[in-house]
């Protein structure tokens, strides 16, 4: 367990500059400013909040029960607040080198988060900055890449270069990993499923795998086009799992049902790079395309097989949008360019 994280008080102070504190402070900015508004009616609406901390690539925010939007700072080592109220910003800082690459918070306001480049899954109690360390095994779970929740909010989780997908129990932190049999697969982007079972994207070829939550027992799944490399994924309520595919451009699904592959060419086209995506409560797709710049976010209907809706994302002008979750109607996401984003869905 660490002391309570540092604390920035003054947005003038020098990025990773700490005063250290009992108390939680926040960091006031200029405001939540509606940078990119829709211009047709029924269009998304996107608000942009520029994070005070320079080239810390703020990412995977997550959106918590009394209403602040968390996220990780990959590049700075820290956690951090917004709050959607004032603006204002709330940094916890971890140990250097940690690397967090994704968090996500529990209904008791626990902040769980991927120790990426140190081999651990920790847990912010916000209301006092203490941190929970818990080790995974360096062997097969070095790098803990993408945590998700399960309906007990156990969390399932995948390790890129470990080559492994495993699971995370919150109460007792045990932790069980089984390895992928494809070599260098690069699990990445995860979802559970309206049965509670774990579906995860394997980067570094052309497959799904989908673990069994008893046994542990993996399943690959191999996609038709060999030059396919799904980054990220989604579920929907017909039990069917949407991918899309970073190499070439294309949205899938994969029914389980039928064990059949269905794909669409992006509308950017195969350098469209699809990376970011997200399942909406009406059974849409969403996804940002990186390649464009700025980056595109894209709205697909799967009962019609059509994309409905191509937005613009201004402040999305560099790197790569990486993560996006669908919550409170509207889908989050950060941005290599400093900031974190909403759209508001019509």
């Amino acid at each position: 367990m660490t002391a309570p994280s540092s604390l920035f008080t003054n947005a003038a102070l020098a990025v990773g500059t700490p005063v250290v504190s009992a108390l939680v402070v926040g960091l006031a900015l200029p405001g939540a400013a509606p940078a990119d508004p829709a211009t047709e009616e029924g269009a998304p609406s996107v608000t942009n909040w520029e994070v005070p901390w320079e080239n810390t690539r703020p990412r995977d925010p997550y959106l918590g029960a009394d209403g602040r939007l968390w996220f990780v700072g990959q590049r700075g080592d820290y956690l951090a607040a917004l709050d959607l109220a004032n603006g204002e910003f709330e940094r916890h800082d971890l140990s250097p080198g940690t690397g967090p690459h994704n968090l996500i918070v529990a209904s008791d306001g626990m902040v769980w988060f991927a120790g990426n480049r140190d081999a651990y899954i920790g847990r912010l109690n916000p209301g006092n900055g203490e941190i929970d360390r818990y080790d995974l095994p360096e062997e097969t779970a070095r790098d803990p890449h993408t945590l998700i929740f399960d309906s007990d909010e156990n969390i399932w989780f995948t390790s890129q270069h470990a080559n492994s997908i495993g699971h995370f129990n919150t109460r007792t932190g045990e932790a069980r990993v089984t390895a992928v049999p494809t070599p260098r697969a690069r699990p990445y982007g995860i979802v559970v499923d309206g049965d509670d079972r774990p579906w995860a994207v394997l980067l570094g070829t052309n497959k799904l795998a989908t673990v069994d939550p008893e046994t542990m027992e993996l399943e690959e799944i191999e996609l038709p086009r060999e030059e396919t490399r799904p980054r990220r994924l989604a579920a929907t309520e017909d039990g069917r799992i949407w991918y899309v595919d970073f190499a070439a451009g294309h949205l899938g699904v994969y029914d389980p049902a039928t064990r059949e592959v269905n794909e669409w060419l992006s509308p950017s086209g195969e350098s469209s790079r699809p990376y970011a995506m997200a399942a909406d409560g009406r059974g849409n797709l969403w996804y940002v395309e990186s390649g464009p710049t700025p980056h595109v976010l894209v709205g697909f209907d799967p009962e019609t097989e059509t994309f409905f809706d191509q937005t613009v994302l201004e402040r999305a002008d560099t790197g790569n949008t990486r993560h996006m979750v669908h919550q409170d109607g509207s889908l989050w996401f950060g941005l290599d360019s400093d900031h974190v984003t909403r759209v508001e869905l019509p």
